[in-house]
């Protein structure tokens, strides 16, 4: 019995880490979509923080991704987006000059 409990719990264990990294890469892929759509240089990302609740208070896991970007090649932001499962549900990009 200890056998099948020990299997169970790696299986689980196996399965939400494929899941964590399916939304990595996900973020990742919107990430960049964005970027490009904004005109910006995709730099870094990076997994923030896993959360159970959002802004709201309402409990949801969540993960927080963060990137950084460049407007000018000289210059560096960070911004974020939340995700909710495979979606995300908030982009942050904060203010920055953009060339001109």
């Amino acid at each position: 019995m200890d056998n099948l409990l020990g299997i169970l719990l790696l299986a689980v264990a196996g399965f939400l880490f494929w899941q964590q990294r399916r939304q990595a890469e996900l973020a990742q892929t919107f990430i960049h979509q964005r970027c490009e759509h904004l005109g910006l240089q995709l730099l870094t990302v990076a997994s923030g923080s896993h959360k159970l609740r959002d802004s709201q208070g309402l409990w949801h896991w969540h993960t927080v991704y963060l990137f950084e970007f460049s407007a000018s090649g000289e210059d560096a932001y960070q911004g974020y987006v939340v995700m909710k499962g495979f979606r995300p549900v908030q982009f942050h990009v904060p203010p920055h000059r953009m060339p001109g």
